[in-house]
C-alpha cells in the first residue's frame, strides 16, 4: 500500500499545485530551448531555457502555491534563485550526461537531445519543492 500523508492523502494538493505551477513552467523552459538552440549550442540553450522557466515557475508558484509566504517578494526570489542554481546545474549535467554519453552509448540517437534535456528537467522537482517549502517561501 502506498505511503500517505499525514491527513491521508497520497499527494498534499499543495505539492500538486506545484507540480502543475513546475509543469507550465518545465513547458516554457523544454520549448524556449528548441528555440534557443536554433541560435546557440546545446548547453548554453539548457541555461538560458531555465532561466525562462525559472521565472515563469516564481510567479506561478509565489501566486498559487505558497501564498503565505513570510518573506517578502525580493527576498522569496532570491532564495528562489538559490535553489534554482542547485536545480539548474542538476538538470544541465543529467542532460548532458544522457545526451552525449549514456543514450549514444545505448544506441539511441532519435531526438536524443530532446529526451535528455526532457529528463534532466524532471530531475530536480523534489529537491526544488523542498527548497522553496523551506526556504523560497517558509511560512510561519
Amino acid at each position: 500500500m502506498p505511503a500517505e500523508t499525514a491527513k491521508g492523502r497520497l499527494v498534499s494538493p499543495r505539492f500538486l499545485k506545484f507540480l502543475l505551477a513546475g509543469g507550465v513552467a518545465a513547458g516554457v523552459n523544454f520549448g524556449s530551448r528548441i528555440i534557443f538552440n536554433n541560435w546557440m549550442p546545446f548547453t548554453a540553450a539548457i541555461v538560458l531555457a531555465y532561466i525562462a522557466g525559472m521565472i515563469t515557475a516564481f510567479i506561478l508558484t509565489k501566486l498559487f502555491v505558497f501564498t503565505e509566504s513570510v518573506h517578502s517578494t525580493s527576498r522569496s526570489a532570491m532564495f528562489f534563485t538559490l535553489v534554482n542554481l542547485v536545480a539548474v546545474l542538476q538538470t544541465w549535467v543529467v542532460s548532458v550526461v544522457l545526451a552525449f554519453h549514456l543514450l549514444p552509448w545505448l544506441g539511441i540517437v532519435w531526438h536524443k537531445k530532446e529526451i535528455a534535456h526532457l529528463v534532466g528537467v524532471i530531475v530536480p522537482v523534489f529537491t526544488s519543492y523542498i527548497g522553496h517549502k523551506k526556504l523560497s517561501f517558509r511560512s510561519h
